[in-house]
């Protein structure tokens, strides 16, 4: 077994990337990806803007270190992963995967401190902590937000499920949630059984924020044909799910609802992961057959996928903080043309009422007081 140390490092900003880099980084692990990609070293090191010379080096000295070989090649061929390498890799991925959302905690806490500590100012009005259900599009918010002139703003965010960031928003432990529910949901759904209880007309405003494709992430191709919760039951197809208190756990209980059947009928009800992310990469690593998630987690591990409904990601905040500057800041960022601009990168997404405060009548047609 080898011991595991964790480094971070300071950079002057974070360009757009067309594909999320790994919150984590590895030299060891960017060089496999790469020549997993491109199918050579030498492009691989083109891709890394290393020299062929210095990743050869790398890789030997590796292999020398685990005891196994990384790469399987011969001249005039292309590069491929060893067995060992696959795994190795795999391994990394669905880690990366699970430990998804805290290293993104992490990466928040951090600029933060360092924020403070480069700016001598007061900077506690340009800092907003959200609790959230795990979503790729709030990191993307996350860095346009960081990235605002002449100070930025900083989105605390801390991920969790739906439910208990509602609860944490209701605790005053942040002061806007975000949770994620079908918008035409029947006013007796489950959602709405457990959404309203949390929410209060009044006391919380509804900010909307983004449309987004929820459905089965599969292998690519779709080899068990799976078009339907029905058909995951049927063919006791392995499923992974997500943990309760997540609004993709709540999804899932809605669709079974609907289709007659119950929990039991889904091999693999209890089998959890931490986010759509982890989900993704544990059937891509063979783990189960199919899980319920968003599309561009899907495509991020190179699955197929099956849409089946689309789902509203919301923010609430209370009433009185709408007046508060960092909220003002945050609302004038989503109704402006460079938000839905990034939307439009984000495969399955489309802005929906961004920024817009409203009744929850309006973005919840099935709230009933």
């Amino acid at each position: 077994m080898k011991r595991i140390e964790l480094a971070y490092q300071l950079c002057p900003q974070r360009p757009q990337q067309p594909v999320p880099q790994a919150l984590l980084r590895n030299p060891m692990m960017d060089v496999l990806h790469a020549v997993q990609a491109c199918g050579s070293i030498s492009a691989a090191a083109r891709q890394l803007g290393l020299s062929y010379r210095h990743v050869w080096g790398q890789l030997k000295e590796w292999e020398n270190q685990l005891g196994h070989t990384l790469l399987v090649w011969e001249r005039g061929q292309a590069a491929q992963l060893s067995e060992f390498g696959q795994r190795l890799l795999s391994a990394e991925r669905l880690a990366q995967a699970r430990l998804g959302p805290q290293l993104e905690n992490l990466r928040a806490e951090l600029e933060r401190a360092f924020a403070l500590a480069f700016d001598a100012d007061d900077q506690r009005e340009d800092v907003l902590t959200l609790y959230a259900s795990h979503d790729h599009a709030l990191t993307a918010l996350q860095d346009m937000a960081f990235s605002q002139t002449p100070r930025p703003l900083h989105l605390d965010i801390r991920f969790t499920g739906s439910v208990d960031a509602i609860r944490a928003l209701n605790e005053g432990r942040c002061q806007l949630a975000g949770f994620h529910t079908q918008p035409f949901a029947a006013a007796g759904s489950i959602s709405a059984r457990t959404y309203r209880p949390l929410l209060k007309p009044g006391l919380h405003k509804i900010i909307g924020f983004a449309r987004r494709t929820q459905g089965l992430m599969v292998h690519r191709g779709n080899p068990l044909r799976l078009h339907d919760i029905t058909d995951v039951a049927r063919l006791q197809a392995r499923f992974v799910n997500r943990a309760k208190g997540t609004g993709t756990r709540l999804l899932l209980d809605e669709l079974i609802e609907q289709a007659g059947l119950t929990s039991q009928d889904i091999d693999g009800y209890d089998r959890e992961e931490t986010s759509h992310g982890a989900v993704a990469h544990a059937v891509a690593n063979g783990l189960a057959d199919v899980g319920l998630g968003t599309e561009y987690a899907a495509s991020l591990a190179g699955l197929g996928f099956v849409p089946l409904t689309d789902e509203r990601y919301l923010l609430v905040c209370l009433k009185t903080a709408l007046d508060k500057p960092s909220v003002q800041r945050l609302l004038t960022l989503l109704r402006g043309p460079q938000w839905r601009e990034r939307m439009a990168q984000i495969s399955g997404y489309v802005p929906d009422h961004s920024g817009e405060v409203a009744a929850m009548k309006r973005l919840l047609p099935w709230w009933s007081t």
